[in-house]
Protein backbone atom coordinates (compact mmCIF):
# COMPACT_ATOMS: atom_id res chain seq x y z
CA UNK A 1 0.00 0.00 0.00
CA UNK A 2 1.09 3.44 -0.75
CA UNK A 3 2.62 5.67 1.69
CA UNK A 4 -0.42 7.96 1.44
CA UNK A 5 -3.02 5.82 2.03
CA UNK A 6 -0.97 4.73 5.10
CA UNK A 7 -0.56 7.92 6.61
CA UNK A 8 -4.52 8.78 5.73
CA UNK A 9 -5.17 5.34 7.39
CA UNK A 10 -3.04 6.28 10.75
CA UNK A 11 -4.53 9.78 10.68
CA UNK A 12 -8.06 8.54 10.26
CA UNK A 13 -7.62 6.48 13.71
CA UNK A 14 -7.08 9.72 15.56
CA UNK A 15 -9.99 11.33 14.02
CA UNK A 16 -12.44 9.27 15.17
CA UNK A 17 -10.87 9.15 18.35
CA UNK A 18 -10.64 12.79 18.67
CA UNK A 19 -12.99 14.43 16.46
CA UNK A 20 -15.88 12.20 16.51
CA UNK A 21 -15.24 10.71 20.33
CA UNK A 22 -16.02 7.08 19.28
CA UNK A 23 -16.03 4.52 21.84
CA UNK A 24 -12.77 1.90 21.79
CA UNK A 25 -14.82 -0.37 20.16
CA UNK A 26 -16.41 1.80 17.28
CA UNK A 27 -12.77 2.38 16.13
CA UNK A 28 -11.52 -0.54 16.28
CA UNK A 29 -14.60 -1.66 14.05
CA UNK A 30 -14.53 1.38 11.85
CA UNK A 31 -10.48 1.08 11.30
CA UNK A 32 -10.86 -2.28 10.51
CA UNK A 33 -13.39 -1.71 7.64
CA UNK A 34 -11.14 0.94 5.99
CA UNK A 35 -8.01 -1.29 6.55
CA UNK A 36 -9.80 -3.58 4.47
CA UNK A 37 -11.42 -1.22 1.67
CA UNK A 38 -7.69 0.44 1.34
CA UNK A 39 -6.46 -2.99 0.83
CA UNK A 40 -8.60 -3.75 -1.67
CA UNK A 41 -8.14 -0.44 -3.73
CA UNK A 42 -4.52 -1.27 -3.59
CA UNK A 43 -4.61 -5.11 -4.84
CA UNK A 44 -7.43 -4.61 -6.81
CA UNK A 45 -7.75 -1.11 -8.38
CA UNK A 46 -3.97 0.18 -7.99
CA UNK A 47 -5.29 3.14 -6.26
CA UNK A 48 -2.26 5.46 -5.12
CA UNK A 49 -3.53 7.92 -2.98
CA UNK A 50 -6.98 9.31 -1.48
CA UNK A 51 -7.78 11.50 -3.82
CA UNK A 52 -7.70 9.27 -6.24
CA UNK A 53 -10.72 7.13 -5.06
CA UNK A 54 -13.95 7.68 -6.96
CA UNK A 55 -17.91 6.61 -6.49
CA UNK A 56 -17.09 3.51 -9.04
CA UNK A 57 -14.51 2.21 -6.40
CA UNK A 58 -16.69 2.32 -3.87
CA UNK A 59 -19.58 1.03 -5.41
CA UNK A 60 -17.27 -1.64 -6.47
CA UNK A 61 -15.88 -2.52 -3.27
CA UNK A 62 -19.64 -2.92 -2.39
CA UNK A 63 -20.83 -5.02 -4.40
CA UNK A 64 -17.52 -7.48 -3.77
CA UNK A 65 -18.28 -6.96 -0.32
CA UNK A 66 -22.10 -8.26 -0.98
CA UNK A 67 -21.05 -11.00 -3.67
CA UNK A 68 -19.04 -12.11 -0.15
CA UNK A 69 -22.20 -12.72 1.05
CA UNK A 70 -21.07 -10.13 3.92
CA UNK A 71 -24.25 -9.14 6.57
CA UNK A 72 -26.63 -6.62 5.92
CA UNK A 73 -25.29 -5.72 9.74
CA UNK A 74 -21.67 -5.93 8.36
CA UNK A 75 -22.46 -4.10 4.95
CA UNK A 76 -23.97 -1.21 6.83
CA UNK A 77 -21.49 -1.02 9.25
CA UNK A 78 -19.24 -0.71 6.20
CA UNK A 79 -20.59 1.69 4.33
CA UNK A 80 -21.10 3.97 7.42
CA UNK A 81 -17.34 3.19 7.99
CA UNK A 82 -16.21 4.50 4.36
CA UNK A 83 -18.53 7.23 4.53
CA UNK A 84 -16.85 9.26 7.47
CA UNK A 85 -13.31 8.05 6.55
CA UNK A 86 -13.70 10.10 3.14
CA UNK A 87 -15.30 12.86 5.25
CA UNK A 88 -12.15 13.06 7.32
CA UNK A 89 -9.94 12.94 3.97
CA UNK A 90 -11.84 15.92 2.94
CA UNK A 91 -11.80 17.84 6.44
CA UNK A 92 -7.80 17.33 6.21
CA UNK A 93 -7.10 18.34 2.40
CA UNK A 94 -5.77 15.09 1.95
CA UNK A 95 -8.91 14.94 -0.98
CA UNK A 96 -10.33 17.51 -2.74
CA UNK A 97 -13.70 15.69 -3.01
CA UNK A 98 -16.06 13.38 -1.24
CA UNK A 99 -16.93 10.69 -3.42
CA UNK A 100 -19.15 8.82 -0.60
CA UNK A 101 -21.00 11.74 -0.62
CA UNK A 102 -23.21 10.19 -3.61
CA UNK A 103 -23.73 6.96 -2.34
CA UNK A 104 -27.38 5.96 -2.79
CA UNK A 105 -27.80 3.64 0.30
CA UNK A 106 -30.88 2.92 2.74
CA UNK A 107 -30.24 5.25 5.99
CA UNK A 108 -28.31 4.09 8.52
CA UNK A 109 -29.42 3.79 12.31
CA UNK A 110 -27.94 6.57 14.32
CA UNK A 111 -26.23 6.09 17.49
CA UNK A 112 -27.25 8.40 20.23
CA UNK A 113 -24.03 10.73 21.52
CA UNK A 114 -23.02 10.10 25.10
CA UNK A 115 -24.60 13.20 26.44
CA UNK A 116 -23.22 14.77 30.42
CA UNK A 117 -25.54 15.72 32.42
CA UNK A 118 -25.36 19.39 33.76
CA UNK A 119 -24.21 18.37 36.75
CA UNK A 120 -21.22 16.32 35.44
CA UNK A 121 -20.34 18.54 32.85
CA UNK A 122 -19.69 21.30 35.58
CA UNK A 123 -17.86 18.87 37.65
CA UNK A 124 -15.54 18.53 35.14
CA UNK A 125 -15.02 21.95 34.50
CA UNK A 126 -14.32 22.92 38.27
CA UNK A 127 -11.81 19.72 38.87
CA UNK A 128 -8.70 22.02 37.39
CA UNK A 129 -6.70 23.91 39.56
CA UNK A 130 -7.04 27.36 38.79
CA UNK A 131 -4.05 28.56 40.63
CA UNK A 132 -1.24 27.15 38.43
CA UNK A 133 -0.38 28.47 34.96
CA UNK A 134 -1.25 24.70 32.82
CA UNK A 135 -4.54 24.81 35.67
CA UNK A 136 -6.20 27.77 34.36
CA UNK A 137 -5.55 27.52 30.99
CA UNK A 138 -6.85 23.57 31.22
CA UNK A 139 -10.01 25.29 33.48
CA UNK A 140 -10.65 28.24 29.93
CA UNK A 141 -10.18 25.09 27.18
CA UNK A 142 -13.00 23.18 29.20
CA UNK A 143 -15.16 26.69 29.92
CA UNK A 144 -14.58 26.98 25.61
CA UNK A 145 -15.61 23.63 24.65
CA UNK A 146 -18.85 23.60 26.68
CA UNK A 147 -19.78 26.91 26.26
CA UNK A 148 -19.75 26.90 22.33
CA UNK A 149 -19.70 23.50 21.26
CA UNK A 150 -16.69 23.94 18.79
CA UNK A 151 -15.08 20.94 17.84
CA UNK A 152 -11.65 20.32 18.71
CA UNK A 153 -10.24 21.08 15.59
CA UNK A 154 -11.61 24.73 15.41
CA UNK A 155 -10.28 25.06 19.12
CA UNK A 156 -6.78 24.22 18.75
CA UNK A 157 -6.54 26.69 15.57
CA UNK A 158 -8.93 29.72 17.97
CA UNK A 159 -6.54 32.78 17.37
CA UNK A 160 -6.61 35.86 19.72
CA UNK A 161 -8.65 38.02 16.96
CA UNK A 162 -11.05 35.50 16.63
CA UNK A 163 -12.59 36.01 20.60
CA UNK A 164 -14.69 39.20 20.62
CA UNK A 165 -14.95 39.53 24.08
CA UNK A 166 -17.01 43.24 24.18
CA UNK A 167 -19.58 41.53 22.21
CA UNK A 168 -19.19 37.96 24.20
CA UNK A 169 -18.72 36.42 20.50
CA UNK A 170 -16.47 33.57 19.13
CA UNK A 171 -15.61 33.63 15.76
CA UNK A 172 -15.44 30.23 14.35
CA UNK A 173 -13.91 28.76 11.46
CA UNK A 174 -15.25 25.26 10.60
CA UNK A 175 -15.56 22.75 7.83
CA UNK A 176 -14.15 24.26 4.54
CA UNK A 177 -13.11 27.39 6.02
CA UNK A 178 -16.92 28.53 6.53
CA UNK A 179 -17.38 31.17 9.29
CA UNK A 180 -19.93 31.38 11.73
CA UNK A 181 -20.31 33.12 15.44
CA UNK A 182 -21.42 31.69 18.46
CA UNK A 183 -21.97 33.67 21.38
CA UNK A 184 -19.82 32.92 24.73
CA UNK A 185 -21.55 32.69 28.14
CA UNK A 186 -19.92 35.26 31.07
CA UNK A 187 -18.36 32.47 33.04
CA UNK A 188 -16.55 31.09 29.91
CA UNK A 189 -15.42 34.55 28.63
CA UNK A 190 -13.93 35.11 32.50
CA UNK A 191 -11.84 32.28 32.46
CA UNK A 192 -10.64 32.62 28.89
CA UNK A 193 -9.35 36.34 30.12
CA UNK A 194 -8.19 35.53 33.44
CA UNK A 195 -6.07 32.76 31.18
CA UNK A 196 -5.06 35.52 28.51
CA UNK A 197 -4.13 37.86 31.34
CA UNK A 198 -2.05 35.23 33.67
CA UNK A 199 -1.35 31.89 32.09
CA UNK A 200 -0.66 33.05 28.10
CA UNK A 201 1.96 35.56 28.64
CA UNK A 202 3.95 33.67 30.75
CA UNK A 203 3.68 30.59 28.05
CA UNK A 204 4.47 32.35 25.00
CA UNK A 205 8.14 32.15 24.42
CA UNK A 206 9.96 35.68 23.02
CA UNK A 207 11.07 35.87 19.33
CA UNK A 208 7.90 33.08 17.98
CA UNK A 209 4.98 34.80 19.07
CA UNK A 210 1.71 33.33 17.41
CA UNK A 211 -1.84 34.26 17.71
CA UNK A 212 -2.97 30.96 18.95
CA UNK A 213 -4.88 31.29 21.76
CA UNK A 214 -4.48 27.90 24.05
CA UNK A 215 -0.72 27.35 24.10
CA UNK A 216 1.55 23.95 25.56
CA UNK A 217 4.30 24.81 28.18
CA UNK A 218 6.57 25.12 25.30
CA UNK A 219 4.92 28.15 23.78
CA UNK A 220 3.64 26.25 20.72
CA UNK A 221 -0.42 25.68 19.89
CA UNK A 222 -2.03 22.94 21.31
CA UNK A 223 -2.36 19.42 19.31
CA UNK A 224 -5.81 17.64 19.03
CA UNK A 225 -4.53 14.65 21.39
CA UNK A 226 -3.58 17.11 24.16
CA UNK A 227 -7.26 18.67 24.27
CA UNK A 228 -8.31 14.48 24.47
CA UNK A 229 -5.52 13.88 27.19
CA UNK A 230 -7.00 16.85 29.00
CA UNK A 231 -10.67 16.18 28.85
CA UNK A 232 -9.82 12.72 29.91
CA UNK A 233 -7.65 13.83 33.07
CA UNK A 234 -10.57 16.13 34.47
CA UNK A 235 -13.20 13.88 33.58
CA UNK A 236 -11.76 10.71 35.84
CA UNK A 237 -10.89 13.68 38.64
CA UNK A 238 -14.65 14.13 38.47
CA UNK A 239 -15.09 10.48 38.71
CA UNK A 240 -16.81 10.42 35.44
CA UNK A 241 -17.10 6.67 34.70
CA UNK A 242 -18.06 7.04 31.12
CA UNK A 243 -15.81 7.64 28.26
CA UNK A 244 -15.20 11.55 27.79
CA UNK A 245 -13.95 13.30 24.60
CA UNK A 246 -14.01 16.71 23.53
CA UNK A 247 -16.84 16.19 21.01
CA UNK A 248 -18.81 14.57 24.37
CA UNK A 249 -19.03 18.62 25.56
CA UNK A 250 -20.12 19.17 22.10
CA UNK A 251 -23.10 16.60 22.43
CA UNK A 252 -23.49 18.14 25.54
CA UNK A 253 -23.90 22.04 24.34
CA UNK A 254 -25.70 21.05 21.92
CA UNK A 255 -28.16 18.28 24.17
CA UNK A 256 -28.63 21.32 27.35
CA UNK A 257 -29.27 24.10 25.10
CA UNK A 258 -32.26 22.11 23.33
CA UNK A 259 -33.34 20.80 27.04
CA UNK A 260 -33.44 24.62 27.66
CA UNK A 261 -35.73 25.43 25.17
CA UNK A 262 -33.45 26.82 22.30
CA UNK A 263 -34.87 26.22 18.47
CA UNK A 264 -33.13 23.33 16.25
CA UNK A 265 -31.89 25.61 13.72
CA UNK A 266 -30.30 28.00 15.89
CA UNK A 267 -28.58 24.96 17.69
CA UNK A 268 -27.77 24.00 13.92
CA UNK A 269 -25.67 27.51 13.41
CA UNK A 270 -24.23 27.46 16.15
CA UNK A 271 -22.85 23.98 15.85
CA UNK A 272 -22.23 24.76 11.82
CA UNK A 273 -24.25 21.39 10.95
CA UNK A 274 -24.89 22.12 6.86
CA UNK A 275 -27.77 19.90 7.53
CA UNK A 276 -30.87 20.03 10.14
CA UNK A 277 -31.21 16.69 10.19
CA UNK A 278 -27.62 15.82 12.09
CA UNK A 279 -28.78 18.20 14.19
CA UNK A 280 -31.79 16.34 15.21
CA UNK A 281 -29.50 13.58 16.77
CA UNK A 282 -29.80 15.47 20.04
CA UNK A 283 -33.99 16.07 20.11
CA UNK A 284 -33.89 12.64 21.52
CA UNK A 285 -33.12 14.19 25.08
CA UNK A 286 -36.47 15.88 24.72
CA UNK A 287 -38.61 12.58 24.13
CA UNK A 288 -39.59 12.11 28.07
CA UNK A 289 -40.32 16.05 28.30
CA UNK A 290 -42.92 15.51 25.57
CA UNK A 291 -44.78 12.30 26.87
CA UNK A 292 -45.27 14.85 29.77
CA UNK A 293 -46.77 17.64 27.71
CA UNK A 294 -48.54 15.52 25.80
CA UNK A 295 -50.18 13.96 29.24
CA UNK A 296 -50.68 17.52 30.82
CA UNK A 297 -52.98 18.51 27.55
CA UNK A 298 -54.00 16.53 25.43
CA UNK A 299 -57.67 15.60 26.35
CA UNK A 300 -57.49 11.72 25.46
CA UNK A 301 -54.21 11.19 27.43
Amino acid sequence: MQSAMKTAQQGFRTYLTIERGFSDHSISAYTQDVRRYLAWLDTERGVEAPGEITLQNITDFLSALRAAGLASTSMARAISSIRHYHRFLLQEGLSAQNPAEQLDTPALTRHLPVVLTPDEAIAILEQPDTQSILGLRDRAILETLYATGVRVSELTSLTVDQLLPQEHLLRVFGKGRKERIIPIGNEAMLWIELYLRSSRTRLLRSGRPTPVIFLNNRGNGLSRMSILTITKKYAAKANITRDVHPHTFRHSFATHLLEGGADLRSVQEMLGHADISTTQIYTHVDREYLKEIHKTFHPRS
